[in-house]
């Protein structure tokens, strides 16, 4: 059995639609239609074609979709060397810079130098990662992102193993007595968005979920409205 305690129902749900399913060819009209439709984060994947097996996007589209919205902008870099381009990407507009534990050697220093381009940090694990591997890290960081899909391409169906994931890490969030979101990113939309709740995750990342429905703020809603 799973569940992240009674913390999460006074936390807000938080959505973030992600770029990834966005229309490319109207990037800037999607993004602002997330915004008008209520979603507080926008996730934006970067990725690399060598840590996961796509290419993205890089530093001059965030820097274009900068001025075009207020929301927090959730930059997930799902690069190798994600400490050489950081810097970058905070320049151009990123809130929160998230990385791949299993690209980087030592959690608080990289923690540290995100903290230190003045944004948020944030660490993900993928699914075939335990969480082991990140909870003595969890207290460094502002942002833990569980992977429910294998990542690298959008519309996915969600892992549902992952739910013992998700709880385990809460329960370490919430040892650190601190203000940490919980992501999770990968297959998640109206139907099933209780499961990572119910587990105590707080930051729901849902792509196809909004960028693919013919009413996006009826989705956002009902998702942000869920009750578990």
């Amino acid at each position: 059995m799973y569940g992240g305690g009674m913390e999460i129902f006074m936390r807000e749900i938080i959505i973030a639609p992600s770029i990834l399913a966005a229309d490319i060819a109207n990037l800037g009209r999607d993004v602002k239609l997330s915004e008008e439709a209520g979603a507080k984060y926008l996730h934006i994947d970067i990725m690399d074609g060598h840590f996961v097996p796509n290419i993205s996007y890089g530093p001059d589209v965030v820097k274009a979709l900068r001025p075009l919205s207020n929301q927090v902008f959730d930059v997930h870099l799902m690069i190798s060397d994600p400490l050489f381009y950081a810097e970058r990407f905070a320049k151009a507009g990123a809130d929160i810079i998230t990385v791949h534990c299993e690209t980087v050697s030592d959690y608080k220093d990289t923690a540290d130098a995100l903290h230190a381009l003045g944004v948020k940090a944030g660490i993900s694990v993928k699914p075939k990662t335990p969480a082991s591997e990140i909870i003595d890290a969890v207290k460094y960081y502002d942002l833990i992102l569980v992977m429910t899909v294998e990542p690298g391409f959008g519309g996915q169906s969600y892992i549902e193993e992952m739910n013992e994931k998700i709880a385990l890490l809460r329960e370490a969030i919430d040892k650190t007595g601190k203000d940490i979101d919980l992501e999770v990113d990968g297959g998640i939309g109206p139907k099933n968005i209780h499961m990572p709740l119910k587990a105590g995750a707080n930051v729901i990342v849902a792509g196809s979920a909004v960028f693919k429905a013919e009413k996006p703020a009826q989705v956002i809603a009902e998702m942000k409205e869920t009750k578990i």
